[in-house]
């Protein structure tokens, strides 16, 4: 190829360009701060940031570095071409070689079009080969004589086979998309999404936008992903990283609710009380309950004076601190300088003249502190809960005209435990605590909070999240279709007052990108059955054949045949099962040779197939997946609609294709295929 050929130029742009990255790696690398801080701590903190930006600046050989190009036509941009990629690249005079894909100048690229082409006059888009480059497109956006068409490269982009973690969506954000990803910090936003409309993708891209746009301030309050479970968030750990972001926290519910260890299960019915909202209340009674109004006057001696706080004035200031019902910890620190100050007046009518130094030494007192200790007691909260949870008595004080009878008896542990340490807490006991935590002393909130998958959580979780960005904003992500918990929320708007931003924008993502039309179609014949009036997804995607369902006598044998089918093409494959036909399942594979990975396991060129139970199934995908048994899938659920979605989940896993394999009749709502 001569260099005047336009692949060969951009060929040479890249070699370029990673010889710059590499450039701004060195230069930071060389950085000396010996003689730069003032003491050891400053040096600590700066050689952690310097440590942080060499990993940002880190070239990945099987990443583009850049994988678009925009051409403008006028305005401020005339005749200038951008490279957009993953990170800022600049030459040694400083000029930009990529530009980032968050910044402003790199928006058209995802938003332009025919009917609106920003000002760009060309949009290259290109293909490649591991790290190498080795096609490209264009679209002449201000050319009316050329059609609008769907991008090859682009489509094969979305279908390319995945092998191990999440990859990042950088290169194929859909303008819908674009517009979540780039909502600003100040607001929060709630993604409704079906399966395959990369909701996950545009709540991490989210996240590393606001990180752009608003460093300094996220650097101070903080950035977290909350997922459902740890597969979950072992799959998407590297989204973030890969598009230069290493300081974004991940978590489920459950850690962040941590204050004891969890070694009891809670039934359904027990778990759905303990999740409701109106235990907010219970507990927030329960507290408020160890407040009891002071008797008798104080007296406090200082030296050779004595001052009188009369029980009517110090029942006063009692009842000021719980009408205006702030954290009860904040309330128990306020009643000994309350104290002292009525004792400071008293000194000053006499003619002294204290000070602060004064004041803290009176809240200080023996006979202050004896006045704070009996009225206003400490309260430790999983004591509290424990006790809610052990004493009928205590629970009905708290509990009533919230709960019936039969909802507080579902509560009471039938062998109550002795101690905090002793009890079998269960996991929705865990946020019964941190709500009581809460009401004490207030939550630490961060600046901005994605929840994936939150149609599972319950009021009580909800609330939980809400705690820890009450300053901040948050992302909600997830689809009411797929809710499989007996606690599953039915609308956002419930959710969102549950987190406590009922002024959130809801979004709707109905175009799939993921899931072949074929197969989201089977799919979405359940939608009438478990969500009704729920839009069903409309995939971009044409796979002709992508969808089979066999009938078999032998269900063992042929759904490891099945896989080994899967297994002839390239890519990932997930065989997922009824959390019961997991084990059976397993030794079938292990007796016919076929190696297999547990879910979050990264697979590799020796094993790409994981056995999946469908419980855990949610927010996953393959390009292959081997579903089996649905009728088990569904029967392994309470009722019949939460088995319906746990269906529907396990349905819209695969990207390429899907083979269902079964022995018993089909469930009725999905119909013959």
């Amino acid at each position: 190829m001569s260099v005047s050929d336009p692949l060969s130029r951009e060929r040479a742009h890249l070699t370029s360009s990673r010889a710059a990255l590499r450039a701004m790696r060195e230069d930071v690398e060389a950085l000396d701060i010996k003689d730069v801080t003032a003491n050891w701590v400053n040096s600590l903190v700066l050689g952690r940031q310097i440590e942080d930006r060499i990993k940002a600046l880190a070239d990945l050989a099987d990443t583009p570095l850049f994988f678009g190009r925009l051409d403008y036509l006028h305005t401020t941009q005339e005749g200038q071409r951008f490279y957009i990629g993953r990170r800022h690249v600049h030459d040694a005079d400083g000029d930009p070689m990529v530009i980032d894909w968050r910044a402003p100048v790199s928006q058209p690229y995802y938003q332009a079009s025919k009917k609106d082409p920003q000002d760009v006059g060309l949009r290259r888009r290109f293909g490649y080969t591991g790290g190498d480059l080795t096609a490209y497109e264009d679209e002449h956006l201000s050319d009316p004589e050329e059609l609008e068409h769907t991008s090859r490269l682009l489509q094969a982009e979305i279908e390319r086979p995945r092998v191990g973690p999440m990859r990042d969506i950088v290169a194929t954000i859909q303008p819908e998309q674009d517009g979540i990803v780039r909502s600003d910090l100040s607001g929060t936003v709630c993604v409704q999404g079906g399966p395959g409309t990369g909701k996950t993708a545009v709540g991490l891209h989210r996240v590393a936008y606001l990180l752009y746009a608003h460093r300094e301030r996220l650097a101070r309050t903080g950035t977290l992903v909350i997922g459902p479970n740890r597969s979950f968030l072992h799959y998407i750990e590297q989204v973030l990283p890969a598009l230069g972001e290493l300081e974004v926290q991940q978590a489920t519910v459950d850690d962040l609710v941590a204050h004891v260890e969890v070694r009891g299960t809670d039934e359904a019915a027990t778990a759905v009380v303990k999740g409701d909202a109106r235990m907010a209340e219970v507990l927030r009674r329960a507290v408020r309950s160890h407040v009891t109004l002071p008797t008798e006057s104080l007296m406090v001696v200082r030296g050779s004076r004595r001052w009188r706080v009369p029980a009517h004035e110090l029942e006063e200031m009692v009842r000021e601190l719980l009408d205006r019902d702030i954290r009860y910890g904040a309330a128990r620190e306020a009643l000994p300088q309350r104290i002292a100050h009525a004792v400071l007046v008293r000194m000053e009518e006499a003619g002294e003249a204290p000070d602060d130094r004064v004041q803290n030494a009176v809240a200080r007192n023996t006979a202050v502190k004896a006045v704070v200790k009996e009225c206003w007691p400490l309260v430790e909260p999983a004591k509290l809960v424990l006790r809610l949870l052990s004493d009928a008595g205590f629970l009905a004080e708290h509990a009533e005209g919230l709960l019936t009878e039969d909802e507080q008896k579902l509560l009471l542990w039938t062998k109550p435990a002795r101690s905090v340490k002793t009890a079998k807490w269960s996991a929705a006991d865990a946020v019964l605590i941190d709500e009581t935590k809460d009401l004490v002393e207030r939550t630490h909130s961060l600046g901005h909070v994605v929840l994936d998958e939150a149609q599972d959580l319950s009021p009580m979780q909800y609330r939980a999240v809400g705690r820890r960005c009450t300053t901040g904003s948050a992302t909600v992500l997830g689809d009411l279709a797929q809710g499989t918990t007996p606690w599953a929320t039915e609308s956002w708007a419930q959710a969102l007052g549950h987190l406590g931003k009922p002024e959130a924008m809801v979004e709707e993502l109905t175009a799939g990108f993921r899931v072949p039309r074929e197969v989201i179609a089977y799919a979405s014949r359940l939608l009438p059955h478990m969500s009704p009036g729920l839009a069903a997804v409309e995939s971009v995607r044409e796979n002709p054949g992508s969808l089979a369902v066999r009938r078999t006598e032998d269900l063992d044998a042929d759904t490891v045949a099945a896989c080994v089918e899967a297994l002839a093409h390239e890519g990932s494959i997930g065989l997922i099962a009824a959390d019961a036909r997991i084990a059976p399942l397993a030794e079938a594979l292990a007796a016919a040779g076929l190696a297999h990975l547990s879910p979050g396991e990264e697979t590799t060129a020796e094993s790409r197939l994981t056995l999946v139970p469908a419980s855990l199934a949610k927010g996953l995908e393959y390009d292959y997946v081997v579903l089996d048994e649905p009728a088990a899938v569904v029967d392994g659920e309470p009722d019949e609609r939460t088995g319906l979605r746990r269906l529907y989940v396990a349905l819209t896993r695969a990207v390429s294709g899907l083979t269902v394999v079964h022995s018993a009749p089909i469930p009725e709502q999905l119909g013959a295929l």
